[in-house]
């Protein structure tokens, strides 16, 4: 295979055919990388901006049919139904303010029908030992929610692969609870939003949807196929020396 030979005075660039294939392909791997990270951070500031039309909005009405959850993330829900306070759990190591605690999840069974919908009621600190769990008072009787549909397989409750210790979870692993409680429920979890008297913390945080995190992967990525074509350049020309 002949060598490309270009020579502009005392200067001479002659690059060589494997390292030009070598270079060419992570070239095109990095802009792929690049390009999809870019993909991805378009996809979420779309899902910022639905979260956004969605809280503006009235809630939706939680009744004895199952949501479609893809049309219901992000979406404030109103449920109407009495707590089930016998199979609560409690997720460990979730932090508010700097402070350790436990989420409290209990589910809902919704007025009038077999459906249940799994609430998310807030965050409580742990008590003075792990052995001495917090035990907020669940409302008795029929509680009309307002609350935030999000999805209970998203990364944020992903399953640890840890051991279930009682009610204490390391993480929802939301088919296991289903089929451990026997409970039918809503595809979807209920970040409570509606204030009740037990002492839980409700203060949601918008939910990360990683825009710059995948910017800056992108940013990284292009920057990368920018030094591989200086490099290939650098190292293939040289000086000519009489």
């Amino acid at each position: 295979m002949h060598r490309l030979k270009l020579r502009v005075g005392a200067w001479q660039f002659s690059p060589g055919a494997w390292p030009t294939l070598a270079a060419l392909f992570f070239l095109v791997l990095t802009l792929w990388l690049g390009q999809w990270q870019s993909g991805r951070a378009e996809t979420k500031r779309a899902l910022q901006a639905r979260y956004d039309v969605a809280m503006r909005e009235a809630p939706i009405h939680v009744g004895h049919t199952l949501l479609d959850r893809d049309s219901v993330l992000y979406r404030k829900l109103e449920v109407r139904g009495v707590f089930d306070p016998a199979h609560t759990i409690l997720l460990d190591n979730r932090v508010y303010k700097g402070v350790a605690g436990y989420h409290i999840l209990t589910p809902l069974i919704i007025d009038g029908g077999p459906l249940a919908i799994l609430v998310n009621r807030g965050w409580v600190a742990v008590g003075r030992s792990r052995e001495q769990l917090p035990l907020p008072p669940t409302p008795r009787g029929l509680v009309t929610l307002e609350g935030m549909a999000v999805d209970p397989h998203s990364r944020y409750l992903e399953l640890m692969h840890a051991a279930v210790q009682g009610r204490v979870w390391q993480n929802l692993d939301f088919a296991r609870y289903a089929a451990t409680t026997r409970l039918p429920l809503q595809p979807v979890l209920l970040l409570q939003t509606t204030p009740l008297a037990d002492g839980l913390q409700r203060d949601w945080p918008r939910p990360d949807t990683g825009v710059s995190m995948h910017v800056g992967y992108a940013i990284q990525w292009y920057s990368l196929a920018a030094t591989l074509v200086v490099l290939w350049l650098v190292l293939n020309v040289k000086r000519l020396r009489d």
